[in-house]
């Protein structure tokens, strides 16, 4: 059952991917059609320092998914209910408190655009972006993080597509007729709100919740904790446009954003094969299951490494191709960027095969444990990125993620090896190397072959599918050779499922 679970989680999380990527990709598009380069930048900042405000509910979300791992394993209804109470009293005070921040930071933002936009243009905009983020704090958190600790994730993912897909519709049909940024993120803002409310209505008919059981916050205690987790999480998503904006301009967060939008998809597109699997690891750890943790664990990490191999690589070889045709007739500021756009796509690399070691932590509540590279981590990227972009823009701020996510991977890979799945410290560096061959291979494979140099889509397409099937193939070879034990075990577990 619990492989079962992850798997349709799996399944579903990749579909909400798929389409949050396809729908990532029309919208700015049409931004950068019918309003131009600056507003693209404006409308990407804006929603990243909405992501400041966010950081008041970090914390909770780990925290209360794994004082949940026992309780639903057990079936302790009480329990899981008096720790769903203390969760939720916690969010309506950020709730409340998010509100006045976001007014607060509407205030302050549009003196960092000033020379672009007026001060009212750019607070009313902000004041409509932060109303989705608003409602989902308020009302979704809570029975979002029950559905992931109950491997029940694809119910949140199944909301997600419906709003995503109402968002595209109504935003896109706003765009095209002419309307202003203003109306057109308003429509966009009602979209999203349809999540949180979706989800609401489900776990209250779904779990039954008693709202009068009294609050476990010692269950929770933890949340602290976990907090600086979550910066760190923050700040490997949004240092870079928030360092970019302060220090450079939206033009320049324009650039960003578009190369942002390919690898936080492939980024996103990772994180969905691995959804499920913290809740599994959970339930391994609440029951004791060691041998079985690490069976699992090692399946999970050559999917991982491999995968991450496979589009990072081709990621790196069709890039610079696809932005100048996604911005092809923008001619307002250079969109190809070489230099940055392969430090950035190595970032997202770390950033991919550090998952699995971090899911382990988190579902093992080593929260405390940890926190102290977190919070090394945070320095880095923020110091690094601040310090290099006065030098280099944005290739600067590309590098700071760079340092940050490889000292956040090494650590928590040597962490978890060293105090929970007991194993050498030096087993990633040598999945590392053998990562950095296959895309050597692949890398030189293709420049044997001729792709098509004409900018259009069906070219590209035509150019992504050969180097698709090269760097699977070098990559399947890979798998037969290094992780050929893996690989029979994962086989062997699909069979099981199967039955």
């Amino acid at each position: 059952m619990r492989g079962k679970k992850a798997i349709i989680n799996t399944i579903m999380s990749l579909l909400e991917e798929l389409v949050a990527i396809v729908c990532a990709f029309i919208l700015p598009k049409l931004i950068l059609s019918y309003f131009g380069s600056k507003y693209n930048g404006l409308t990407t900042s804006i929603t990243q320092f909405l992501s400041c405000a966010i950081l008041l509910r970090a914390g909770i979300g780990g925290a209360t998914k794994a004082a949940l791992y026992k309780p639903l394993a057990d079936n302790n209804k009480k329990e899981i209910n008096s720790i769903l109470k203390a969760t939720d009293i916690f969010m309506k005070k950020v709730g409340i408190i998010l509100a006045g921040l976001i007014f607060v930071f509407a205030m302050i933002y549009p003196f960092f655009v000033s020379n672009e936009f007026s001060w009212f243009f750019t607070f009313s905009l902000f004041l409509i972006i932060g109303i989705s983020t608003f409602a989902e704090s308020f009302f979704g958190i809570t029975y979002l993080i029950l559905l992931q600790a109950d491997q029940r994730l694809y119910i949140s993912s199944i909301f997600k597509i419906i709003s995503y897909l109402a968002n595209v519709l109504i935003a896109s049909l706003l765009i095209v007729s002419g309307q202003s940024i203003h109306i057109v993120k308003f429509g966009s803002a009602i979209a999203f709100c349809l999540y949180p409310i979706l989800m609401n209505c489900y776990v209250r008919k779904k779990y039954n919740i008693d709202k009068n059981v009294k609050p476990n916050n010692a269950a929770i205690a933890q949340r602290w904790d976990a907090f600086w987790h979550q910066i760190t999480t923050f700040i490997t998503d949004g240092t870079d446009i928030v360092v970019l904006t302060i220090f450079s301009n939206v033009f320049e967060v324009s650039v960003y954003s578009i190369y942002n939008l390919v690898t936080s998809g492939l980024k996103r597109f990772i994180t969905s094969l691995t959804n499920g699997i913290e809740a599994a690891f959970g339930n391994m750890i609440a029951k004791n299951e060691q041998k079985v943790l690490r069976e699992n664990f090692a399946i999970i990490e050559m999917i991982v490494f491999n995968v991450s191999t496979l589009i990072y690589t081709c990621s790196g070889l069709l890039i610079l191709q696809f932005v100048a045709i996604y911005t092809k007739g923008v001619t307002d500021v250079d969109y190809i960027r070489p230099e940055f756009a392969f430090i950035l796509i190595l970032a997202q690399f770390f950033y991919a095969i550090r998952l699995p070691y971090q899911f382990i932590i988190q579902a093992s509540g080593h929260f405390k444990e940890t926190k102290k590279y977190a919070i090394v981590e945070s320095l880095l990227n923020i110091f690094v990125s601040i310090i290099l972009v006065i030098f280099f823009g944005l290739i600067g701020v590309a590098i700071g993620s760079l340092v940050a996510l490889l000292y956040k991977t090494i650590t928590f890979s040597s962490y978890m090896s060293k105090k929970i799945i007991k194993r050498s410290q030096f087993i990633i560096v040598k999945k590392c190397l053998i990562s950095l061959c296959e895309s050597a291979l692949i890398v030189g494979l293709i420049r044997i072959i001729n792709l098509h140099s004409e900018l259009n889509y069906i070219n590209w397409v035509v150019n992504a599918l050969i180097v698709a099937c090269v760097s699977i193939v070098v990559i399947l070879c890979g798998v037969f050779i290094f992780y050929k034990k893996e690989f029979k075990a994962f086989i062997l577990k699909l069979k099981a499922i199967r039955k």
